[in-house]
């Protein structure tokens, strides 16, 4: 699995969620009704559309990469990404593991 589709698998579905979200959001809240500060915004209904959505996108975004982090095993995290003769000589990875096989 590639750095770029892990990053996919975390984009499009907070991209499709982020929409649904906007759907709801704004079926129910104008726009020009809110308030920031006891004060009206005073910006364009596409400006706060546009705004929520990428906040949405973002939140959403978050939750996914977390539940991404979440899913990897131990293995997955804990493995060394330099191979074992790139390794420099200090390197604590360069210490086998009794009983270990596969480890290094």
């Amino acid at each position: 699995m590639t750095r770029t589709q892990r990053i996919l698998w975390i984009a499009w579905p907070a991209f499709l969620m982020a929409a649904v979200l906007e759907m709801v959001v704004f079926a129910f809240v104008d726009p020009h009704e809110l308030h920031w500060g006891g004060e009206t915004l005073g910006w364009s209904r596409q400006a706060v559309y546009t705004l929520a959505f990428f906040v949405f996108w973002g939140l959403t975004m978050a939750s996914s990469a977390l539940t991404t982090l979440l899913s990897k095993s131990p293995w997955e995290i804990n493995r060394c990404p330099v191979p074992p003769d790139q390794r420099p000589a200090d390197c604590v990875r360069n210490t086998p593991v009794s009983g270990c096989q596969g480890c290094g």
